[in-house]
């Protein structure tokens, strides 16, 4: 309803079909399934009626649906922003008739590997679905699959399954098993040369064709010593079993069709199971064996590898704190989005699960069950609670009293976009903290005191309050505090579908290097990325790597008039670009003024004519200049502020604003001070 809500007249929307595909496509998916959307109509947003359900369009329907592939998404209402290739690309394909590039998107990181034209890597993954699919034929035969699981026993050496343990404390066959512990008989510790064998026997019992591959790299393994997924029968619930087949089933079905009410029967039938004894965090593991190119597993090493290196929160909410249901659905949405990043460290589950299992160096004592000690829980301020989200955009900003033009404030935002670091500076009363915070809504796309965090620099700040450092807590001992900064960097990373904004008032007042520290290299638009990630000055564990993710934007605003204010290094001066802004009077500051409080135009007229007398006079004195004129902030009053005489509240800002002000100026020069403020105040108004 949020998303609803914040939809502008004046958008493009359109009407999607979102569904897989696995034959008859314009290209060669390798037996692979594709995500599928189809475009069924297009139009223009003419009213929001703010209820979070209604919109009025004016549609043009599209007849034949438009397929579109690979760049999709499942849920009810997509925001596609521009400024990205595969967002620009699918705007054009919709709203422009434009057709889209097939080859471009087979060969891009996150599908190469399925799609693409070079060798493919990870061909394990068809055998390991094969088997998944063969597999789920048996589930309402699983005395025949037992019996033939006993067969393979006594055909292979060296391979064998463990006897289970009944109510009655004798030992026996087993006499039910789950499909997740028939893939782990060739997912042990064992040779590779045995692998194959079982992999080869079992293939033949579940009737897949598929060869067996000739490697298994990216593959997570169980532990020799416990390779089950459930309990002794002595031990275990009567549906323990049941529910692992519920959620085996329910990751196939999700993964081929990723349709919303699959996505609600995997969760529900993951917490069940993950609430069972035994199960734990190879539920995941499991998953991905049958689905790797949709699921992630959860290992130690890879758990370490998610948090250490890219940099994304694994909660810790479910049963004996590890990952529940939606929080794994979660992290799968988040991590998928980040694979589409060409740059990104790994593009697809089996390259990070590769990866993950080459990570050295990371694993330490300090790991508790995957859980670096003093790790910070999940984190859930995104939680959709709280005050309706309110749209903003440059209509906003203009409604609202800026007096720049509309290409400008457009101009602004491209910038951001691009170098995604922009300091506002200026003279003093050029509206540059009111616009910066406007700009990060606008950047946001909404009001949300959650996505938007604004700071102050000043002398006293330093690296350990704005990053992390070690703060006294209740019990008397010092605990390892993340500053705004570092918050906020955690929950760009835990959202990667929403844009997050960091506004620092007057960046120069304090010392921005040490301040920002590492997050100076880190904030650069090339090097926001995971690969590039340091270590910060205090970590949280050994091999903690940190990165700025590119969904998190910075805004400084910066006082040029200031001389008490440092020099701006010139390291700080390459990672954002700077915008002048200049006093901005004219006719949008009068048409504004005039309705806002009801002044008349020959009073506008006359301050306005004063102001810039000032400004030519400041701007013309030795030792003063441009960056010390005065802007136009102070002399626009507050929406609901309540002025009766005019001239009584504009002798009053001379007075008390910009007359103390004039004097520091000319400090040294009293008499050109008190010669200024008498030309401001002392003449008849009208």
């Amino acid at each position: 309803m949020d998303a609803v809500r914040s939809i502008q007249p004046g958008d493009r929307i359109a009407i999607k079909a979102a569904y897989t595909r696995k034959k008859n496509l314009p290209f060669d998916n390798k037996g692979h399934t594709v995500s599928t959307m189809a475009v069924k109509a297009i139009g223009v947003v003419v009213e929001n009626f703010g209820d979070g359900r209604t919109l009025k369009v004016d549609w043009t329907p599209v007849d034949p649906p438009r397929e579109w592939y690979f760049y999709t998404n499942r849920a009810t209402v997509w925001r596609v922003l521009p400024g990205n290739l595969n967002s620009d690309d699918l705007i054009r394909f919709a709203f422009a008739g434009d057709k889209q590039d097939l080859d471009r998107f087979r060969n891009a990181p996150h599908w190469r590997d399925r799609f693409g034209d070079q060798p493919r890597h990870f061909i394990w993954t068809d055998f390991y679905e094969a088997v998944a699919d063969g597999l789920l034929k048996f589930r309402t035969r699983r005395d025949e699959l037992i019996a033939g699981i006993y067969e393979i026993e006594g055909r292979l050496d060296g391979f064998s399954i463990a006897p289970d343990l009944y109510e009655d404390g004798s030992r026996g066959p087993l006499r039910d098993i789950c499909p997740f512990t028939v893939i782990g008989m060739f997912n042990r510790g064992i040779t590779e040369a045995n692998r194959k064998s079982i992999a080869g026997e079992l293939a033949r019992l579940l009737g897949v064709t598929v060869p067996v591959p000739p490697g298994f790299e990216g593959i997570p393994l169980l532990s020799n010593m416990r390779s089950w997924f459930f309990a002794f029968e002595r031990d275990r619930g009567a549906d323990d079993i049941e529910a692992l087949w519920d959620v085996f089933a329910a990751a196939i079905a999700l993964a081929d069709s990723e349709a919303p009410e699959e996505k609600e029967a995997f969760q529900r039938s993951y917490d069940v199971a993950l609430s069972h004894h035994g199960v734990g965090w190879n539920l995941s593991i499991g998953c991905y064996w049958i689905r790797p190119w949709s699921f992630v597993s959860l290992d130690e090493r890879s758990r370490t590898y998610i948090k250490a290196k890219l940099g994304i929160t694994v909660g810790s909410s479910g049963t004996g704190g590890r990952c529940n249901a939606e929080e794994y659905v979660g992290l799968l949405d988040a991590v998928k989005t980040r694979f589409l990043e060409d740059a990104y460290p790994v593009h697809s589950f089996p390259e990070l699960s590769l990866a993950a299992f080459g990570y050295t160096g990371e694993l330490s004592g300090d790991v508790v069950d995957g859980e670096p000690e003093g790790a910070e829980p999940a984190d859930t301020s995104q939680s959709s609670a709280g005050s309706p989200i309110k749209p903003y955009s440059i209509d906003q900003i203009l409604e609202e009293g800026c007096f720049m033009q509309r290409q400008r404030l457009e101009a602004i935002l491209d910038r951001l976009e691009k170098k995604q670091n922009v300091i506002l500076q200026g003279p003093p009363g050029t509206g540059k903290s009111w616009l910066a915070k406007r700009l990060a809504y606008a950047m946001v796309g909404q009001i949300d005191e959650r996505k938007v965090r604004p700071v102050q620099f000043h002398p006293n700040l330093s690296y350990e309050d704005f990053v992390r450092g070690w703060r006294p807590s209740g019990d008397g001992r010092l605990t390892l505090v993340d500053g705004p900064f570092m918050e906020m960097i955690r929950a760009a990373n835990n959202d990667s579908e929403g844009r997050y904004v960091v506004v620092i008032e007057e960046i120069n007042r304090g010392n921005p290097a040490q301040i920002l520290g590492e997050m100076l290299t880190l904030m650069e638009a090339d090097k926001r990325t995971p690969s590039e990630g340091l270590e910060l000055s205090y970590r949280r564990w050994e091999g903690e790597r940190v990165s700025v993710p590119k969904n998190l934007f910075v805004i400084g605003t910066m006082n040029v008039a200031d001389r008490s204010l440092a020099l701006v290094d010139l390291a700080l001066r390459r990672r954002f670009a700077f915008i002048d802004l200049e006093p901005t009077f004219g006719d949008r500051w009068r048409d504004w003024v005039k309705a806002t409080h009801g002044f008349s135009n020959d009073f506008l007229a006359e301050i306005e004519l004063r102001i810039e007398r000032l400004n030519a006079a400041i701007e013309a004195f030795p030792g003063l200049g441009p960056q010390f004129r005065i802007g136009h902030s102070f002399l626009t009053p507050p929406t609901d502020a309540k002025i009766s005489r005019p001239a009584d509240w504009f002798r009053q800002v001379v007075e008390t604003e910009i007359g103390p002000l004039l004097e520091e100026y000319w400090y040294d020069t009293r008499d050109m001070a008190r010669e200024q403020i008498k030309l401001l105040a002392s003449a008849q108004l009208p």
